[in-house]
């Protein structure tokens, strides 16, 4: 079942993290943040909406880190309920589409929560002052390829953030599934 976005929250600060990635490093905010911003997307291995998006994906962070925006994927599902989400499949995951960007796990799922993240794939732009601006989708395609000439909306926004600091005004909400959270005891 498909999960929409909530309402985002604009114009406060990326929250930080300190984070692992497949590659075996640690990664901060600042640490994938580019010049002129950063992208932060929640994804997972396993949601067949990410997987559709993948591909575009790997191009548009291309397309955004060429123009000195960062690019950085979390994946915050509860890897016990879901072993194909555990680290070492992200590692295979990440290989397999050949991410140009750190792929870092929340085990805590504390970033997740800290960004209000709800479905996968969801995306967050960031500008270089540190301040969410965009919190929307990858583009109009959801298990399928976009229309004929849709926009490239996350590279369009955060090529109007790179230039001004702001983000779009309208912002579409990203569909996928959700985060699969923790039993809390």
């Amino acid at each position: 079942m498909a999960t929409l976005q909530t309402a985002p929250k604009l114009g406060i600060a990326a929250p930080n993290f300190r984070l692992p990635a497949t590659d075996g490093k640690l990664y901060s905010l600042k640490d994938v943040s580019g010049r002129n911003g950063v992208v932060v997307a929640f994804i997972c291995n396993h949601c067949p909406y990410v997987k559709a998006v993948a591909e575009r994906m790997v191009a548009d962070a291309k397309t955004l880190m060429a123009d000195g925006v960062g690019f950085v994927a979390i994946n915050a599902n509860d890897t016990v309920a879901y072993p194909e989400d555990s680290l070492p499949n992200m590692k295979l995951f990440a290989a397999r589409y050949g991410f140009p960007f750190p792929y870092l796990f929340d085990e805590s799922q504390e970033i997740a929560r800290a960004y209000d993240a709800v479905c996968t794939p969801e995306f967050y732009g960031v500008s270089k002052e540190g301040v969410l601006v965009y919190h929307g989708r990858l583009d109009e395609g959801r298990k399928g390829e976009p229309p004929p000439g849709a926009k490239r909306e996350l590279v369009e926004a955060m090529h109007l953030v790179a230039q001004t600091g702001t983000g779009p005004t309208q912002q579409f909400p990203s569909v996928g599934c959700s985060i699969k959270w923790r039993e809390t005891a």
